[in-house]
């Protein structure tokens, strides 16, 4: 037994000398190895000091690390952004110099300006269009035979928010009544609001205390357009906004309602206002329509100057989007509709628009 232990322990002791001697002949190559390592690390922080070189097919997205590529999305936009002021100053220097001899700007694509062109585009000076309004629903506010009135209502148990809401709309629309129903079915509230003179019911829908939807009746024989509403803004919300409206008539402008669905909205909402506004108010009611949404703004305007006209923004503002058009009054099961939205169509596009 001892000498087999004698032999285990001489074959250790052989194989550590073994590799504390090749430890021992690794060490002076140490040295060289550092010195090469120092020259890569000088090369490297030259490298980095000179810039990032990418190849020509480089992008951001490659980069894996969040924040990295983050920077170097930053990086690259702001460069671009210095490149464009470059050459629109360059652009502006060259016009300056060449005068009236210099070419005529350039107009930028927008998707309004490369709008697919619609074949019920209305022409103001066709016949066809004169005749149709001539005998539509409403031409009888149009001619001067009647006047607006107004009904504002809501959904059953309106919250704060769509209270105040309706209270606002009463201040610009003239010769409007705000009537808060309990519970009471819409198809009652017409015959009545018929029997009482008025033209128009207008209901405001809420979801989570925040209105959602509009219904537009034009009364007796209607139509009745369906609305969705988005981007309230009361009076309190709203910055540098003036004092409250006046009880002055508004005037009211519509822009770019061109189709024959468009037309027949902007008359809509037209009828709404008496016709012959009271322009010592200086108040302007706005329907702007732009990619088929319908931006609301309420202001007051003086005349500075010859040139110029300052603007002061009284609210409430909001958003429409048109959802439905129906024949005649309300009538949710048996109504016919003229023009419904339809989410998933199989020719929608960016560029074609409906009002």
């Amino acid at each position: 037994m001892d000498s087999n232990e004698a032999t285990t322990s001489e074959s250790v002791s052989k194989k550590r000398g073994k590799t504390k001697k090749v430890k021992r002949k690794v060490k002076p190559d140490e040295a060289p190895v550092q010195e090469m390592d120092q020259a890569e690390g000088e090369e490297t922080e030259k490298k980095s000091v000179s810039g990032p070189c990418f190849p020509p097919t480089f992008s951001v997205s490659e980069i894996k690390n969040k924040q990295r590529r983050h920077a170097m999305f930053l990086k690259l936009k702001e460069e671009k952004r210095k490149q464009k002021l470059e050459l629109k100053k360059k652009k502006k220097k060259e016009r300056k110099a060449l005068g009236d001899q210099a070419p005529p700007k350039e107009v930028p694509k927008t998707i309004e300006n490369q709008r697919i062109y619609d074949e019920t585009t209305v022409n103001p000076e066709d016949e066809e269009v004169a005749f149709d309004e001539g005998t539509d629903e409403f031409s009888a506010y149009f001619s001067r035979l009647t006047n607006p009135k107004v009904l504002i209502t809501t959904s059953d148990r309106p919250r704060g928010r769509t209270v105040r809401f309706c209270e606002q709309l009463a201040t610009v629309i003239p010769h409007a009544h705000v009537y808060y129903r309990r519970g009471l079915a819409l198809k009652r509230v017409i015959p009545q609001c018929v029997s009482r003179g008025f033209t128009y019911v207008m209901v405001i829908n809420e979801d989570r205390k925040v209105p959602n939807g509009l219904v537009l009746c034009h009364l007796p024989d209607g139509p009745t357009a369906h609305f969705k509403v988005s981007n309230v803004r009361l009076r309190k919300e709203m910055k540098r906004r003036g004092k409250d409206p006046t009880e002055h008539v508004p005037e009211v402008i519509l822009n770019n309602f061109s189709t024959r669905l468009g037309h027949s909205i902007g008359r809509l909402f037209a009828a709404l206002f008496p016709h012959d506004p009271q322009f010592v108010g200086r108040q302007v009611a706005t329907f702007h329509n732009q990619r088929d949404f319908i931006f609301f703004r309420f202001h007051r305007y003086i005349f500075k100057n010859e040139k110029k006209v300052g603007i002061q923004e009284l609210g409430p503002r909001f958003t429409l989007k048109l959802r439905s058009l129906q024949k005649g009054t309300f009538d949710s099961k048996f109504g016919e509709y003229e023009w419904v939205h339809k989410r998933h169509e199989m020719d929608s596009s960016r560029r074609k628009f409906h009002l």
